[in-house]
């Protein structure tokens, strides 16, 4: 039996597990839509406004599933467009594939219509860069990608498809399944050093990251750290791949980060970093550890070998997964309890994460800090939050606790308009889930139009945007740098966003005091069809601890002094 390679692609992706396809269609991958059309019900494809949009969700569902996610864009602009989720989901390490129809094969190096060198444009911000040829190649190349998406450091693969070889015929027969491939174990002398080199700290640190994580290794490495007294921090914006409950963890190393995280890394003896690539954010621009050989002992922990010794050289690298190695680590040897500095030392950056959720009121008619912690109070123990990037996001970054079960999607790459499909996205993983994206008002009208992919496939957030008029972070380096010298940051001409929400069928309001968001949310979280609540927050709230003119005071008084 003869298919044509479109179809034959398609058989492979439900094959493989992918049961989910994001996209905007166009015409050079006609074959590969056609193929979608006999999988439907096992893989189906979410016809998205906005290819930028489109690819936000697959990366967002690759960081909250585990699983590729998978996006299929047409040539020339649909694939541009699409980069901006692929590079999220490299910098998130999250797996994802994205499927580009390409020029015709005879076309190639004429400038053809929309023409692409895939390999050259993608080549710096994805993991693999491949064309295929050939049909009868669909299955081995697509199985590769699949592998490569998800092991070592999890990331993106872009995949392009002539269209000419798409409606090709072929005899090649669909896979039956995905490669098992197991994490990388450590090896029993590398178990044996890492508890030696601890043993000998009195203050210890274990920092960790990325989306890979399962609930297995996280309980296990919870269960080392609480039984041996360490403090725990996240890198920037994985906090939600750790119990904040628990007493060992102390918040997460990133953008706005306090100076008790900073106090942390700095003053640690020894720094067991497990899946963390150490990235700019986490490490305030490689500054809080010395380049290449830190002060504090390091042990470095990763499943891709590229990763260690990349940036700092460690005393000690190991090639593990993540999850084997913390099962490997808590089923070592217990010690004994841990006593002196090291108690102290870990339930003092303990009491300083606690103290940070302490706020005084914020100016403006609707106090941010008091709408998070009634979040934090009753949202269910499985909420989902997602944001995109701005001073709004320090709210579900740094006022929210994740108990085991919630989830956070917000890019590591700080990339606008990502909160809204990637809520999009968790409700379609997850439809029994409460799903809340935090949004500024420029980061939402990234991405707004995808409103109507969420009412069109029935997976309707709520969303909070907070409604500031201005972009925020820029406004606040602006006024740190060049204070009173404002251009490019007021947005005064924003929609009126409750009609906007209305227009695309969600329940939408707006919310003008603190005291009105609870009974709002309320009846949010009681609609059918999602909510937009727009909220009124004032632009002098520039960050929880410091108002706008207060930020442009002190500049201009440390100018005044030079």
């Amino acid at each position: 039996m003869t298919r044509h390679g479109g179809q034959l692609l398609a058989e492979c992706l439900a094959a493989l597990g992918a049961n989910m396809a994001f996209g905007v269609p166009g015409e050079s991958y006609l074959a590969l839509l056609d193929g979608l059309h006999d999988t439907a019900g096992r893989l189906d494809f979410v016809n998205c406004r906005h290819e930028g949009g489109a690819s936000f969700m697959a990366a967002a569902w690759g960081k909250l599933t585990g699983q590729p996610g998978i996006c299929m864009v047409t040539r020339g602009p649909g694939a541009t467009n699409a980069s901006i989720g692929v590079h999220t989901a490299m910098q998130d390490s999250a797996p994802m594939i994205l499927l580009v129809g390409q020029i015709g094969r005879a076309m190639r190096g004429r400038e053809a219509f929309q023409e692409l060198d895939y390999r050259a444009v993608f080549g710096t911000i994805a993991k693999w860069a491949v064309e295929i040829e050939d049909a009868d190649r669909i299955p081995e190349i697509l199985a590769r990608a699949w592998k490569t998406a998800l092991t070592g450091r999890p990331g993106p693969v872009v995949i392009a498809l002539p269209e000419d070889m798409l409606s090709s015929r072929t005899k090649a027969q669909p896979l039956t399944g995905p490669a098992t491939c197991l994490e990388p174990h450590p090896a029993p002398e590398a178990l044996t050093e890492v508890c030696s080199i601890l043993a000998e700290a009195d203050r210890p640190l274990i920092l960790y990251g990325g989306c890979n994580w399962t609930r297995a290794g996280s309980a296990a490495l919870q269960a080392f750290a609480e039984r041996s007294d360490i403090p725990v921090l996240s890198v920037f914006r994985y906090q939600d791949q750790f119990d904040n409950l628990s007493p060992v963890f102390c918040g997460e190393a990133g953008v706005g980060m306090t100076g008790a995280v900073r106090d942390l890394i700095t003053g640690a003896d020894v720094i067991l970093a497990i899946n963390t690539r150490f990235g700019e954010n986490t490490t305030e621009g490689w500054t809080l550890l010395d380049v290449p050989v830190p002060q504090q002992r390091l042990i470095h922990v990763h499943a891709s070998d590229l990763e260690l010794g990349k940036v700092y050289q460690p005393e000690l690298g190991i090639h593990a997964g993540p999850n084997a190695f913390a099962i490997a680590l808590a089923e070592t040897p217990d010690t004994g309890p841990p006593a002196g500095p090291r108690a102290d030392w870990r339930a003092a950056a303990r009491q300083a994460w606690e103290d940070g959720f302490v706020l005084d009121d914020l100016p403006g008619p609707v106090d941010m800090g008091k709408i998070t912690a009634h979040l934090d109070a009753i949202l269910p123990e499985d909420a989902i939050l997602t944001n995109g990037a701005g001073n709004f996001t320090v709210w579900p970054n740094k006022f929210f606790r994740y108990g085991p079960e919630a989830r956070l999607l917000a890019p590591q790459s700080g990339a606008m308009g990502y909160g809204l499909p990637a809520a999009i996205a968790a409700r379609l993983a997850e439809p029994t889930r409460t799903v809340v994206c935090f949004a500024g008002d420029g980061d939402f009208q990234m991405t707004c139009a995808e409103l109507a992919t969420a009412a069109q496939h029935d997976a309707r957030p709520i969303v909070l945007i907070v409604n500031n008029g201005i972009y925020g972070t820029i406004r606040a380096h602006q006024e740190r740098r060049y204070p009173a010298r404002v251009i490019g940051t007021d947005m005064n001409a924003n929609p009126d966003f409750v009609t906007l929400g209305k227009a695309y069928g969600f329940h939408a309001e707006r919310v003008e005091t603190t005291a009105a968001f609870e009974a709002a949310f309320a009846r949010a979280q009681a609609s059918k069809t999602g909510a937009v609540l727009d909220l009124t927050v004032s632009p002098e709230a520039l960050t929880p601890r410091m108002s706008l003119s207060a930020t442009r005071a002190a500049a201009l008084a440390a100018r005044n002094r030079t």
